[in-house]
């Protein structure tokens, strides 16, 4: 089954057209990790995705819900309520966190469980510290984000996302504010995840993580999709010239 379904995607800024016909499906325990250029339309296809950005045309459905659909070749959204319940299909990681810094670290992750979803708190604390645990920081529940490291901020950020226990999460550029040794800690946390079976969408530079964690490999550049598919076919032998230019740059 597909968690997410794409077509036809577009986005303009004023005249700028940004995305231009984006279509892509995301199945049931897939990886997909996006790469290309800075100013490709990666990180906005993902907000728009995300519904952090409203979309020009195409239509997008999440779990089999239809949450945009082309009318007139215009977008026209489902109402309020029904948006709601499908943004909690789906969790989001940013790439500078994106932590309250007046919550603790275990408030960060359990105050959306309770107040939003209005489970019962006891076993939301309960799901956290398992969590915590998960992501090696069973002992930094009552910090601060300003007393962990990046590396530990990234971690606590994709806890929070977990708690929401989406059914599918998205990654933008999770490593890009970290230096090398703290990347490693955040890939290893994605590894685990990719073996567990869930669902991600990931827009990363990170070339030698995407081949070996993803299933499929989306290769854009200037708004559209350039090369997609298998791993070694898109990484190890791309067949278009922008993909070898942009893969050769990355290796240097």
């Amino acid at each position: 089954m597909n968690l997410l379904e794409v077509k036809n995607l577009k986005k303009s800024f004023g005249d700028l057209e940004v995305l231009k016909n984006i279509s892509m499906e995301v199945g049931e325990g897939e990886v997909v990790s996006i790469l290309g250029p800075s100013g490709s339309g990666k990180s906005t296809f993902l907000r728009c995705i995300s519904m952090l950005e409203t979309i020009d045309g195409g239509s997008l459905v999440y779990c089999g819900k239809q949450a945009v659909s082309e009318q007139d070749g215009k977008p026209v959204y489902v109402p309020k309520s029904e948006l709601q319940e499908i943004r909690h299909s789906f969790g989001l990681v940013f790439q500078n966190f994106n932590l309250f810094p007046h919550y603790s670290v275990l408030k960060n992750i359990t105050d959306a469980p309770i107040r939003v979803l209005k489970r019962d708190k006891a076993e939301v604390m309960k799901e956290a510290e398992a969590l915590l645990k998960k992501m090696g920081l069973a002992d930094k529940g009552s910090f601060y984000p300003y007393q962990l490291s990046g590396g530990q901020q990234q971690r606590v950020a994709i806890a929070r996302a977990l708690a929401m226990k989406p059914k599918m999460l998205f990654f933008d550029e999770p490593t890009s504010a970290l230096d090398p040794e703290l990347t490693a800690e955040i890939l290893k946390v994605l590894k685990e995840l990719a073996k567990e079976k869930m669902t991600m969408l990931i827009v990363t530079h990170e070339i030698g993580f995407a081949r070996s964690v993803s299933d499929h490999v989306v290769f854009m550049d200037g708004g559209v999709i350039v090369e997609q598919g298998d791993p070694r076919d898109v990484i190890d032998n791309p067949s278009n010239e922008r993909t070898r230019a942009f893969l050769k740059k990355m290796e240097q």
